[in-house]
């Protein structure tokens, strides 16, 4: 009796434990809000964390709805959301690096997908038929991409108000004078919009010269040619003090081809404080871009929102995000999806 009360007495002493543990690590991760910004890749990174630091970590996690510069802004202001975990750096360069000089916010993970790619893209049967090989190619001709609205103008579809290519785009626009050579600039109007003037041209054999970025599904899916710009980059000042700026602050842009692309997940000083461990995971962890697109065209194909991608992907691709965790918790999200 004595030994099986012993016995007994040491195994609740070793659950305790185990639990005090548990909770000292759940009180240090604590409450964390994780942006989930506008398209779909963000989406789907934004619910694979919720889901892994909930079931993993124990952290109590809220999304909230973002897009590049209105989140920046408040991370970066306010302190909230704690989590950007796909933050285009190049289009919040200079205040971004502002605020990590002053600690406010952390890159806490410099490269969270491979294989990024941003940039002006063309049909890639208008590129072959046409002998298309840089941008000043397609600006030559804005009569094989028709405005919908005035035949006798280009159309060159930008990005939807609010995100950061949007300046880029007008600027390289002025820079290269597409306006006097025939041409309208375009915007979207949001992201759904974005991805319809693409998708709906090239699926009716039409032409679309616009900006798009990779991994994404309607690059793979229509196999987009990114276009080369036929000058070399103009350099981080002038791009990072003038390419980046609104109009009022860019009075001369110069001809450039786009800035290598730099995506970021981005955390603040207090969750950099307080996430302990689950912080290591948000440094960590890495997409293939291969991977990341089979992902996209999962989500285009069955109309998939971000937390059924994410569960999708957790289901489907233990293969690469077990290696960025504990075998401990990864057993923890396993036992939980």
């Amino acid at each position: 009796m004595k030994r099986v009360f012993g016995a007994a007495f040491t195994m609740a002493a070793t659950v305790a434990v185990g639990l005090s543990w548990a909770t000292i690590g759940n009180a240090a991760c604590g409450k964390v809000s994780i942006a989930e910004m506008n398209w779909a890749s963000a989406s789907l990174m934004a619910n694979v964390d919720k889901i892994i630091l909930e079931k993993g970590y124990g952290c109590e996690v809220e999304i909230v709805t973002g897009d590049t510069m209105p989140t920046f802004t408040s991370m970066n202001e306010k302190g909230a959301p704690d989590v950007a975990p796909e933050l285009w750096a190049n289009a919040v360069a200079i205040p971004l690096k502002k605020a990590t000089s002053e600690n406010r916010l952390i890159v806490a993970n410099p490269v969270p997908i491979t294989g990024l790619g941003e940039g002006w893209f063309v049909s890639p049967y208008t590129a072959k038929k046409h002998n298309l090989k840089t941008v000043a190619d397609v600006i030559a001709r804005p009569d094989l991409f028709p405005h919908p609205e005035d035949k006798s103008k280009g159309a060159f579809v930008s990005c939807p108000a609010g995100w950061g290519c949007q300046l880029v785009n007008a600027n390289l626009y002025r820079a290269n004078e597409m306006e006097k050579k025939g041409w309208m600039l375009v915007d979207p109007g949001s992201a759904a919009g974005l991805d319809a003037s693409l998708n709906k041209s090239l699926t009716r054999g039409e032409n679309w010269f616009g900006y798009y970025w990779t991994p994404t599904t309607l690059i793979g899916k229509h196999d987009m040619k990114k276009m080369d710009f036929g000058v070399p980059f103009v350099g981080k000042d002038h791009w990072d003090t003038c390419i980046v700026k609104p109009e009022q602050e860019c009075a001369s842009p110069k001809k450039s081809s786009w800035t290598t692309s730099e995506v970021n997940t981005v955390v603040t000083s207090n969750f950099k404080k307080n996430a302990g461990v689950a912080l290591d995971y948000i440094s960590g962890r890495a997409y293939p871009g291969s991977v990341m697109n089979k992902m996209l065209v999962f989500m285009d194909k069955e109309k998939a929102q971000g937390k059924d991608a994410a569960y999708e992907f957790l289901e489907k691709h233990g293969a690469v995000w077990e290696k960025w965790v504990s075998a401990d918790v990864a057993k923890k999200v396993k036992a939980g999806l």
